[in-house]
């Protein structure tokens, strides 16, 4: 209905990796605390509590491309 997407949660942070993997040069994350009661966009967004993994398993692998 327009008001929010209907993406996946889940495959944020497998594109992350994948998009890492070849070299971007940076990432746009939506966070939340609780995505599921997200004004917007909630099943799009990373939870607050896995975003430090998230963020350093990226780190790690930028450090391996570049």
């Amino acid at each position: 209905m327009g008001d929010k997407s209907g993406g996946d949660r889940y495959y944020a942070p497998i594109l992350a990796r994948a998009a890492t993997a070849v070299g971007i040069a940076g990432v746009f994350m939506e966070v939340h605390d609780n995505p599921d009661c997200a004004m917007s966009d909630g099943p799009n967004q990373i939870k607050l509590s896995d975003f430090r993994a998230v963020i350093e398993k990226l780190l790690e692998l930028d450090k391996v491309v570049k």
